[in-house]
C-alpha cells in the first residue's frame, strides 16, 4: 500500500500514521465513555465535589476503625457493643466471652455455638454500616468434633438479607455466599490450604473497580478466592457459627477500604 502524507494538527504524517492515532483515540473514548438513547454519561457516576468531599469524610470517619479483643468484656456474657442473631430454620445456640491465657490475645476470647445443622449464629457489631468493608479475624477450628464452619458476616441488612464468607478448616474449604429474603446462593467456592497452627486468620475485602464490586477473601495470608458480585451495599458487620459446632474468635478487625472507592471520573486520555 503507498502511504502519502496528509497535514494533521500543523504536522505531516503518514496515512497510517493518522489511521493509528484515531484508532487509538477511539478506543480510549470508548474505554471511558459510553453512549445511549439518554445520551453520553461516564461508565462511573459522576460525583459533585460536595459529593466527593462528603464521601471522602465518611469513609474518614475514625468510628469506622475498629479493632475488638474481647479482653476487656464480662466473661460469660455477650461482649459490648454487639447483639446476637440468628438466621436458618431454627433458632439455637449463643455467644459468650471467655477467658484463656494461650489466645492471639490474652486473657479473653469470643465463642460461638450454634445448635443445628441448619442454624447459623450470628453476632453483629451494632452502629456501624460499612460500604466496601476490610474484616480480619482469628479463628480457631470448632474443637466439639461437629461439622461446624466459622466466617464473617458483612452488607448485613437484617438476618435474611447479608453476604457471608464461611470457612470449613476440617474439610479445607472456603466459599462465599448471599442471602437475601433467606434464601441463599453460593456465588463462591474455592479449596484452601490451611497451615499447622492453633489459630488461623480470615480477612476479607469487599472492592470496587469501576462500576464492579469484588469480594476478596484470604485465609492463612494467601488469596484464597475472589468473586463479583453487588447485589447487596451498605451493610452491618460480624462473625458467625454455622452447623452443629462451637468456634473460638480472637482479634476482630473492621475498617473501611475507602482507598478503593472512585473519587473521580476516568481520564479521557
Amino acid at each position: 500500500m503507498r502511504q502519502s502524507n496528509r497535514a494533521f494538527s500543523g504536522r505531516w504524517f503518514s496515512t497510517r500514521q493518522v489511521l493509528r492515532y484515531v484508532g487509538y483515540f477511539g478506543l480510549v473514548l470508548l474505554a471511558g465513555w459510553s453512549t445511549g438513547a439518554a445520551g453520553t454519561a461516564w461508565a462511573v457516576p459522576k460525583e459533585t465535589s460536595t459529593e466527593k468531599a462528603e464521601h471522602l469524610r465518611q469513609q474518614a470517619n475514625p468510628q469506622l476503625f475498629n479493632h475488638w479483643t474481647f479482653d476487656k468484656d464480662q466473661v460469660g456474657s455477650v461482649p459490648s457493643g454487639f447483639i446476637a442473631v440468628a438466621s436458618g430454620d431454627q433458632q439455637h445456640g449463643g455467644w459468650k466471652v471467655e477467658a484463656q491465657a494461650a489466645v492471639p490475645s490474652s486473657p479473653n476470647m469470643l465463642v460461638g455455638t450454634s445448635g443445628c445443622e441448619s442454624c447459623r449464629a450470628i453476632l453483629v457489631a451494632q452502629g456501624f454500616q460499612y460500604e466496601y468493608p476490610e474484616l480480619v479475624v482469628r479463628i480457631q477450628q470448632p474443637t466439639d468434633g461437629g461439622s461446624g464452619q466459622v466466617g464473617v458476616v458483612f452488607g448485613m441488612k437484617d438476618p435474611q438479607n447479608y453476604y457471608a464468607t464461611i470457612v470449613d478448616i476440617s474439610q479445607k474449604m472456603i466459599q462465599v455466599v448471599r442471602v437475601i429474603e433467606g434464601k441463599e446462593s453460593v456465588i463462591g467456592r474455592a479449596p484452601i490450604k490451611s497451615k499447622p497452627v492453633d489459630w488461623h486468620t480470615l480477612r476479607v475485602q469487599r472492592n470496587t473497580i469501576i462500576s464492579k464490586d469484588f469480594v476478596e477473601t484470604f485465609f492463612d495470608g494467601s488469596l484464597a478466592l475472589s468473586v463479583e458480585d453487588q447485589a447487596l451495599g451498605v451493610g452491618q458487620v460480624g462473625v458467625l457459627v454455622l452447623g452443629q459446632a462451637s468456634a473460638r474468635f480472637d482479634n476482630f478487625n473492621a475498617s473501611p477500604l475507602y482507598s478503593s472507592r472512585p473519587l473521580s471520573a476516568p481520564a479521557a486520555y
